[in-house]
């Protein structure tokens, strides 16, 4: 899993979320029905010590809350990360925060269920989240922030081509307390780069 900042800005519309297909994933908006099955995987403590926002115990009001307020006004895009079967498995966001320089840059995120952990699920996932951050939104850089504890997700940032810029600290809902933090980049030219040398591809 990857974190999230606490602060979005800008605007995104539901109705704006296309579907992202890769060879075994489909991502999507998240709809009400889904919310049993988003608190049945996010209800378990190691994927909450991870992410900054889901608290633990995660039940399905937490659910339908997250649900009511993804893809609004906002700033956030919020994909539920499926296999083709229509089975959930995770969620991916992407944030655009306010930075000091007045930049505007996304903050990506993920979380999968455990069951789903080491299947090479949330490496596609981001490949097709970045490639739509690059291509469909035209940003210039995304950002992302892992736990120092949680070499996995370092692994799959590394994997989708995101360089390690320094530490910071993350307040973790879960834990009551900050935690110290990985922080990674990807500017859009080192992403085409890597996907011209055959390293990426868009498998959709």
């Amino acid at each position: 899993m990857t974190l999230l900042e606490e602060i979005p800005r800008g605007a995104f519309n539901e109705a704006c979320i296309p579907v992202l297909e890769t060879k075994r994933l489909a991502m999507r908006a998240p709809r009400l029905e889904d919310a049993k099955t988003i608190a049945a995987l996010a209800n378990d403590r190691r994927i909450a010590e991870n992410v900054a926002r889901i608290p633990h115990p995660y039940q399905v009001p937490d659910a339908e809350n997250f649900i009511s307020l993804a893809n609004k006004a906002g700033g956030e895009a919020v994909f539920l990360i499926a296999l083709r079967d229509e089975t959930v498995i995770g969620a991916c966001s992407l944030v655009l925060q306010e930075l000091k320089t007045q930049e505007q840059t996304p903050e990506l995120g993920y979380w999968l269920g455990v069951p789903f952990w080491g299947k090479g699920y949330a490496t596609e996932a981001l490949h097709a989240v970045i490639d739509y951050a690059f291509t469909d939104l035209s940003h210039e850089a995304l950002q992302a922030g892992a736990r120092v504890t949680n070499p996995a997700s370092r692994r799959v940032l590394e994997k989708c081509g995101f360089q390690w810029t320094g530490v910071g600290l993350y307040r973790i809902r879960a834990i009551n307390s900050s935690a110290p933090i990985d922080r990674f980049r990807l500017e859009r030219g080192i992403w085409s780069a890597l996907k011209g040398w055959g390293r990426m591809k868009r498998v959709s």
